[in-house]
């Protein structure tokens, strides 16, 4: 099956290159394997596709080329195929393994060394006669090995593509100090530079986790104890070194980028926030994307399957580095942004797009038709004093479906069709009339929560969907907040009303008019985000868990859904 889904992927790339209006030349191509030196004396595997007829010390052509650096060897089909058609375009192709990755030497340690590493690979590049102009192509790791030297490229080096991944590690680690499981657990099960065999979601719930790499997975990852162990975004782990160089270097690059995102990709978060710290000719020169896919750039609506996705990465990054590197251009500034729901991309001058209003809805205790399990979801404050309860079992978390921050469960990922309001305890629904006409969200949506708990710390969660005429529920956006979080050094009293905030990642989704909005709150949404334990503290050093009873106060205006309204038809199409 892994093969024959092997061989779906390797087409699938092959038919986007033949639809390009980029034909292929009958070139032979060679495939050259070098071991290029670093200067401590390792040596890595690196590729170079070319034309076969050109001896390339000896030759009188200089080529456009496309870099990549990649820890993973066994995609090496992938980049055969890349490395086959770019060559038949007028390119050069260069992929090298990272260090101690595939025949690369050296030791495999996670991001430290891509930085030294790929500038003395570029440098060589830049220095060879037939190097004509650089560009840099990446996607997650990929991008990582990009944008951790994008501040002192040489003058070759004229763009760089960079796809789901972004500078800000933090953000696609944890949210609100809840660690994201199934974006780096995953990834540190399957890159821990050893088999692992355990089971996933057995690592997920084990505790204290912060002993699970030896208990369950065959040794010590002290990278991996690194992330599970600082939980706030200003601990010296990720403000110094190279998690703090890395955020940095966004706001010091000259060189113009297309940075291509997923609504539906765990790195989005990260991914938008360098994209805003760009500035100078950075920014004059950047292209932002973002449309309706996962990490693997395919479609994650189940209930969709949109004309216009344009979700090839071929068609995007061969047209962008044939302007920058074949034709010598500088790209002007550009956002390309896709609605789901409409099906529509827009091209708006600044993400995010200004909102022509906040539409707003109150969290309310009264029964929606008298159903004791479905609120209402109203556009008016609520009455005095209402409130709903709920417990929560860290034991028994709700399952992450149709999620954003997620990786490993693939099939989990993206907009998908959603359980009926009140299919568990404790999840509380609250659902709104239906539209009376359609509108477009555009930014950040926030719901903004007055609770409480009979436990020192525990978690809220919220799931915003769209519920279509014909009852069936999909969901938009979700997230999940602490009160430790949302309290920073304040010290929660059990019992006590607490103003908390669940933040969204951005999103653009029109809205059906008759349909109604759902709101789902909760405590959990696993593996999405570790299960909190109701007890305070760092989650990776806690041993036990216990149960915790929650209140949602709709009191008024305590408790609300603010969402960001656009005017799509005012935006340039």
């Amino acid at each position: 099956m892994a093969e024959d889904m092997q061989e779906e992927i390797l087409r699938h790339i092959q038919e986007d290159y033949d639809s390009l209006p980029y034909p292929a030349q009958n070139v032979e191509v060679a495939v050259e394997e070098r071991m290029l030196p670093m200067p401590d004396g390792v040596r890595l595997k690196t590729y170079l596709f070319h034309e076969k007829q050109e001896n390339l010390e000896t030759g009188s052509r200089a080529f456009p080329v496309i870099l990549q650096r990649s820890p993973y060897f066994h995609a090496m089909d992938v980049c055969r195929v890349h490395g086959m058609n770019l060559v038949r375009r007028g390119f050069l192709y260069v992929v090298q393994c990272c260090r101690g990755t595939g025949e690369s030497e050296g030791i495999w340690e996670p991001n430290i060394n891509e930085r030294q590493d790929g500038l003395h690979t570029v440098r060589w590049l830049a220095a060879q006669d037939w190097t004509e102009r650089i560009g840099y192509w990446g996607d997650s790791y990929l991008a990582l090995t990009g944008w951790c030297m994008a501040d002192e490229l040489p003058d070759k080096v004229k763009g760089m593509y960079l796809g789901v991944y972004g500078t800000d590690r933090f953000t696609s680690a944890y949210c609100k100090g809840l660690f994201r499981h199934d974006v780096l657990t995953a990834w540190a099960m399957e890159n821990a530079g050893h088999p692992v065999t355990a089971d996933y979601l057995e690592s997920c719930r084990f505790r204290p986790h912060n002993r699970v790499d030896e208990a369950l997975w065959g040794g010590a990852l002290p990278w991996y104890r690194d992330w599970i162990g600082s939980v706030k975004e200003e601990d010296p782990y990720w403000q110094e070194g190279f998690w703090d160089l890395l955020r940095k270097i966004p706001q010091k690059v000259n060189r113009p980028l297309l940075i291509r995102e997923g609504w539906y990709d765990h790195h989005l978060g990260s991914a938008l926030k360098s994209y805003e710290a760009l500035n100078g000719d950075a920014a004059e020169h950047a292209t932002l994307e973002i449309g309706s896919w996962n990490h693997g750039s395919m479609n994650c609506l189940e209930w969709d399957t949109p004309k216009n996705l344009k979700n090839s990465e071929v068609e995007s990054m061969l047209s962008w580095f044939w302007q920058i590197l074949v034709e010598g251009k500088m790209p002007e500034r550009q956002i390309r942004i896709y609605v789901i729901g409409a099906d529509r991309w827009l091209e708006p001058k600044e993400w995010p797009i200004p909102a022509k209003e906040y539409k707003v809805w109150y969290l309310s205790a009264q029964p929606k038709d008298g159903d004791v399990r479905i609120h209402r979801l109203s556009d008016r404050p609520a009455e005095p004093g209402g409130k709903v309860e709920y417990t929560y079992n860290p034991d028994d978390p709700v399952p992450s479906l149709g999620g954003e921050a997620m990786l490993k469960t693939m099939e989990h990922v993206g907009s998908l069709y959603q359980p009926e309001a009140g299919w568990r305890q404790d999840v509380v629904s609250f659902l709104s009339e239906p539209a009376v006409e359609e509108f477009t969200i555009a930014g950040k949506i926030r719901v903004h929560l007055l609770a409480a708990s009979d436990c020192e710390d525990t978690a809220f969660s919220a799931k915003l969907m769209e519920v279509r005429e014909d009852g069936k529920a999909v969901n938009i956006r979700s997230s999940i907040t602490t009160i430790a979080a949302d309290l920073g050094d304040g010290v929660y009293r059990p019992g006590n009303a607490a103003e908390l905030t669940v933040e969204m990642w951005d999103i653009a989704w029109q809205v059906k008019k008759g349909s109604r909005l759902r709101l789902d709150i909760s405590s959990s949404d696993f593996p999405q985000y570790a299960a909190h334990t109701n007890f305070p503290g760092a989650w990776s050093a806690q041993e036990k868990c216990r149960i915790a009873r929650q209140t949602i106060f709709c009191d008024r205006e305590g408790s609300r859904l603010e969402i960001p309204v656009i005017c799509m038809e005012e935006e340039k199409a």
